[in-house]
């Protein structure tokens, strides 16, 4: 196939975001998405389009098990506390993994999603994705090194650091910053 997988990934990705703000008509959010966001229309864009509805509608109908798949992996994240991006890419990445399996590979839809959270996820969000999706692929528990990192990020959203970035030290006042010592006036030269 010539036309990109990963385009109709990034499209029912935000077709799926723009569903979690506003639980519209699925028909309605495709079509609204292809009419005003998908600028240009690439080669091939009805096997495109075709692909990205069939995930989005995938999605969509297996929601509920998507949802509980993933809430078993991820320890100490409700879905609700997820970033909706992190959510619905999981989401989407769960679907090829658990329903389409035969057509795409365990690593590709892996990959694939690990690629899409670093472009629209935040700096955490492909190492966050990865771990989960890996876990899910695998049939595999959550670590106690997994579970440490996913706690540590809990802990670092808590305190209103969303990007992992060490605070700043606060400067002091003005009364008590350090007043540098007048310099001895010069002595006459005899």
């Amino acid at each position: 196939m010539t036309y990109s997988r990963r385009r109709a990934r990034e499209s029912a990705l935000q077709i799926l975001y723009g569903l979690d703000w506003a639980a519209d008509d699925i028909t309605f959010a495709i079509e609204d998405y292809w009419a005003r966001f998908a600028g240009e229309k690439p080669e091939n864009y009805e096997v495109l389009r075709r692909h990205c509805t069939e995930l989005v509608q995938g999605v969509v109908a297996n929601r509920a098990e998507l949802d509980m798949r993933i809430q078993a992996i991820a320890q100490h994240w409700k879905l609700e506390r997820m970033s909706a991006v992190d959510r619905n890419l999981l989401r989407l990445a769960a679907f090829e993994l658990l329903h389409l399996g035969d057509e795409v590979p365990k690593n590709v839809a892996i990959n694939e999603a690990v690629e899409i959270a670093k472009k629209f996820g935040n700096e955490d969000s492909s190492a966050f994705v990865n771990g989960i999706l890996d876990r899910l692929a695998h049939g595999r528990a959550p670590s106690t090194a997994d579970a440490a990192a996913e706690r540590a990020k809990a802990q670092r959203l808590a305190s209103g650091d969303r990007h992992g970035r060490k605070p700043r030290e606060k400067r002091p006042a003005k009364a008590e910053r350090a007043v540098p010592a007048a310099k001895p006036a010069p002595e006459p030269a005899p």
